[in-house]
């Protein structure tokens, strides 16, 4: 299953308590809690490129499932981290101390 399309959001439940955990400031988050944003997955094998656009913030992050690469947060900060795949729908990475699963449903993430 190919990862690769331009995914628009369309909910983010508990989104104020994770972005709290990530260190943001609450003004950034009360700005950002209501913009859309854009993710698109660019997958060849087992390389990806990730680009998420939120207003006027665009994050870039590559990454090879399994090995070590730098991830950038939200807040800017730079963490290392290993993304996994689970089954053949699931990316799954640990960023910090919190876990992150992306789940591709048909043309859905979640």
């Amino acid at each position: 299953m190919s990862f690769t399309g331009k995914y628009e959001l369309q909910s983010q439940e508990n989104f104020e308590p994770f972005m709290k955990a990530l260190g943001l400031p609450d003004d950034q988050i009360q700005k950002g809690k209501d913009i859309k944003s854009i993710s698109e997955i660019v997958q060849d094998g087992n390389k990806f490129k990730v680009t998420v656009t939120t207003g006027s913030k665009v994050l870039h992050n590559e990454f090879t499932i399994g090995e070590e690469c730098e991830i950038e947060m939200l807040t800017g900060e730079k963490v290392k981290a290993v993304v996994h795949l689970e089954g053949n729908n699931k990316l799954v990475a640990n960023l910090k101390g919190l876990k992150s699963v992306t789940e591709l449903n048909g043309d859905t993430i979640t």
